[in-house]
Order: C-alpha cells, then sequence, then structure tokens
C-alpha cells in the first residue's frame, strides 16, 4: 500500500495537470462557442456556452485518460461540445414560433420543388408564402440555427411528444437524431441532397462544414454581408430538410 504522503503527492500532480489542460484549452472552449453560436439564434449568448464548455473542459481533463490513445484536444472537443449542445436542449433556444416559421419554408420549398422539378427561387419561395422578398429573408435570417436533425421533429408545434419522442417513449422501431446521422444510406441521401442544391448554396455549405470558414469569412468570399450568409445558410439546411422528409 503506497504511503500517504505518496498518494497526497500524485493527488497533488494530477491536480496540476487537471489545471495546466484547462488553462491551455480555453481558447479552445471559445473557438467552439463561437463556431456553435453561429449557427443559434442571437438571443443565445456566447458567454452562456463559454461557461458551460469550461466545465465540460473540467470534465474532460478529470476523466481523460492518455493510455487510450487518443489526444486530449480530442477527448476535450466532444465533452465540451456535448455540454453545449445539453444545456442547449435544456433551454429550449429555439422559439416555437421560429420552428413554425422554419417547417413553413420546408414545406413551401417541397411543395415548389415538386411543382416546377428544380429548386425554387428566394422570390419564389417568398411569393409562395404570400410574402415580400425582404420579410422572407428575415424570417431565414430568424431561422439562424436551424439543425438538419434535431430533438423538436419528434414533437409536434406545442411542444407535446409525439409516439415517437426518444425521451418519453422507448421504441424500436422509432429513430433517433444521432442514429438518422450515423445510417450510411442517410449519408448518402444527403451527398445526392447536397448536390442538388443551387451552386451558391452548395458554396456555402462546403466553406461552412468543410473549410469551416465562419459566416464573416465567407461573406467576404461571396461579397455579401454576415447577415446575408445566415439567411442563405438557414435556407440552403431547410432546402435539405425538404429533401430529406423521408428521414426525418
Amino acid at each position: 500500500m503506497a504511503a500517504p504522503h505518496k498518494i497526497r503527492a500524485y493527488a497533488q500532480v494530477a491536480a496540476t495537470r487537471e489545471q495546466i489542460d484547462i488553462e491551455r484549452h480555453t481558447p479552445l472552449v471559445k473557438k467552439l462557442a463561437s463556431m456553435l453560436v453561429a449557427r443559434l439564434p442571437a438571443s443565445v449568448d456566447i458567454n452562456d456556452l463559454i461557461q458551460v464548455g469550461i466545465i465540460g473542459l473540467m470534465e474532460a481533463a478529470k476523466q481523460f485518460d492518455a493510455s487510450q490513445g487518443v489526444q486530449f484536444e480530442t477527448f476535450a472537443s466532444q465533452r465540451i461540445r456535448g455540454a453545449m449542445l445539453d444545456e442547449l436542449r435544456r433551454e429550449d433556444w429555439m422559439p416555437r414560433q421560429t420552428r413554425r416559421n422554419s417547417r413553413q419554408i420546408e414545406t413551401a420549398i417541397h411543395t415548389l420543388e415538386q411543382q416546377l422539378g428544380r429548386p425554387p427561387l428566394e422570390s419564389e419561395i417568398a411569393e409562395h408564402l404570400e410574402l415580400p422578398l425582404e420579410q422572407y429573408q428575415e424570417m431565414l435570417g430568424e431561422c439562424r440555427g436551424i439543425s438538419l436533425v434535431h430533438f423538436s421533429d419528434f414533437e409536434d408545434d406545442e411542444g407535446n411528444s409525439s409516439g415517437h419522442h426518444v425521451e418519453n417513449v422507448v421504441d424500436e422501431n422509432s429513430h433517433e437524431p444521432a442514429d438518422i446521422l450515423a445510417s450510411g444510406a442517410f449519408r448518402s441521401a444527403l451527398v445526392d441532397a447536397i448536390k442538388l442544391l443551387p451552386e451558391r448554396d452548395q458554396l456555402v455549405m462546403s466553406l461552412y462544414y468543410e473549410q469551416e470558414l465562419n459566416l464573416k469569412e465567407i461573406g467576404a468570399v461571396l461579397g455579401v454581408s454576415e447577415s446575408r450568409v445566415c439567411q442563405l445558410h438557414s435556407q440552403a439546411v431547410t432546402r435539405l430538410r425538404s429533401r430529406l422528409r423521408d428521414w426525418i
């Protein structure tokens, strides 16, 4: 059995290493928070995400085991993102009216694609919704943060659980968002859907998800404002959701 002073010394070393990991990787928390908040409504405070992310980083520092062959940054990133997403789910960050607007746009895009046999123009979507183009674009900006697959897909417009709600009913025939995204068939369908996006939408998705540029940087590439990029991103995601309805 180890002597008490050796146990205390080991604990102190471990605590010191944890502190070093936390201090060294605090910029990682800020980076992940910035990337996440860019996809969320303006009402979400980045400082709240950073605070939650720091807690996730502290937990990662305590749980990390270098013998598993995983780099700490990779391990910590997963814990940090998880902590932030858990907080967002608890806070229900997307207002119900915004969800309704998102679904309304999605339905309009789906209907027009069936009628036209091609992706509809923004002006055509706005006309179908009986909205001025500027008001439709404002609605897109408010839908900032819509995900391709999210838990609200398993709720009705009032937030009530459907028979497929993953938190209340264990149904072997139902699908959780994480399971959908992990499906090879879904990924194949997603790739095909992206190829059918208008060229500008494809470029926005590529710059954002593959090149990991932020909205301001994408705006510089496209020669448009950051808010306009936000609108284009929301519209691109909604186009994808309309094409992947059988999955979500």
